[in-house]
């Protein structure tokens, strides 16, 4: 069984990977070194430097099984779903995750078993968005498919999060493909395209997005940011995620805050007050729209070895719920994961935000949902009735007002 992997690194603005490190396995418990040659680089950045400083010695994780940073670069839960459909079944080990998943995987980190040279094999990137569906659509029922497009689909493994996903390159853009699910009873992906386009209305940084209709299902394009095109050479930008910023393990999740990932920002953040400020319109437009899936793996950070900067915001939709409260993923406030303008206006300033720029903010942002709500139904073929479902549920729910 492996035991060991590479840890392969795109440094800023470099278009070809070095070795930084080597992980090792120990009944499941994984420590990190950094590679000799590594430190001896001028150019050399800490992959976390508060867990994983630039220094000659062997790091055990903090929590959990391997290093925080080193998590971000696996699979999470469609990405393991597609590695398990792979696999037949046989159970994966996390270092498997690792060392399994797609080579284009977010951010600037690689894993593999050779030290010597990076071999950039290359799954069927070609294979049309119609393929891709159809591929996703298999594993969720767990059907078998070709192998060709079992590699097409692993080669988007690594993709965060839950729903049905895949990776799509055209000559200078690379998307992330967002699927319907089969489990979908409202318009999943219509209503995240129309949520993040108000978002973008309201101030918020958004990527540029695309959405489609393939084979009568609908499909979300959302641009990359974590590459950038260098004189035609493909660049990768390190991230980390949220919950890796607040240095908290997956079974923490619902210790993670909002004011405490502003308090980063303060302390690591090259921006601030600018980032955490954005980061608090984002908070209060999740509250507003309904958007309780803001967990700390849905936010992140572009790291370059200096400091770190909020990237755009990603996975922003309104969720239908039976009642009318509701809590967020994270800590608001006072009131803890209430889901409430007043408890988001209640530790505003450890945003940098002014408690009267607060209330102006929420009002600000309340009214352009107000306003532009049906424009941005319209916009993603939202139905007339779908839309007064999630106006009745969700969308500026009174509840965010007691």
């Amino acid at each position: 069984m492996t035991s060991e992997a590479y840890i392969w690194i795109w440094l800023p603005d470099e278009y070809e990977p070095v070795v930084c490190g080597k992980l090792e396995a120990d009944n499941s418990i994984f420590s990190f070194v950094y590679g000799r040659s590594y430190l001896e680089r001028s150019n050399a950045i800490a992959l976390d430097p508060r867990e994983l400083p630039l220094q000659d010695e062997v790091f055990s994780p903090s929590f959990g099984e391997t290093h925080s940073v080193i998590r971000d670069a696996a699979p999470d839960v469609w990405g393991r779903r597609v590695l398990e459909y792979k696999s037949g079944g046989r159970p994966l080990t996390e270092l498997d995750y690792l060392l399994q998943t797609g080579r284009d995987r977010i951010g600037a980190l690689d894993a593999r078993p050779e030290s010597n040279e990076y071999t950039n094999i290359q799954f069927d990137q070609h294979a049309s968005i119609e393929d891709l569906l159809n591929a996703a659509e298999k594993v969720e029922a767990g059907q078998p498919l070709p192998e060709s497009l079992g590699n097409a689909l692993l080669h988007g493994s690594s993709v965060g999060g839950a729903r049905p996903k895949s990776l799509l390159n055209d000559e200078d853009c690379k998307w992330i493909a967002k699927f319907s699910s089969t489990t979908d009873h409202y318009p999943v992906v219509r209503s995240e395209y129309a949520a993040m386009w108000l978002a973008g209305e309201c101030g918020i940084e958004v990527p540029v997005m695309k959405l489609l209709k393939v084979l009568g299902k609908d499909v979300l394009l959302v641009k990359r940011f974590d590459r950038k095109l260098i004189s035609d050479h493909w660049c990768r930008r390190f991230l980390i995620s949220g919950l890796t910023a607040l240095q908290l393990h997956e079974t923490e999740a619902l210790l993670a805050s909002y004011p405490e990932m502003a308090s980063f920002i303060r302390r690591f953040g090259a921006n601030f007050p600018a980032d955490a400020q954005q980061l608090y319109r984002r908070m209060i437009f999740n509250i507003l729209i309904g958007n309780t899936d803001d967990h700390a793996r849905n936010h992140a950070f572009f790291w370059d070895g200096h400091h770190y900067t909020l990237t755009p915001a990603y996975d922003i939709y309104p969720l239908q719920r039976a009642g009318q409260t509701a809590n967020q993923a994270m800590a608001v406030g006072d009131n803890g994961r209430e889901s409430t303008i007043r408890n988001a206006l209640s530790q505003s300033e450890l945003f940098g935000v002014t408690p009267e720029d607060a209330n102006s903010i929420q009002e600000q942002l309340r009214e352009i949902i107000e306003k532009k709500w049906d424009e941005a139904a319209d916009y993603a073929g939202i139905t007339k009735n779908e839309s007064k479902i999630l106006k009745q549920a969700t969308i500026l729910s009174p509840a965010c007002f007691y």
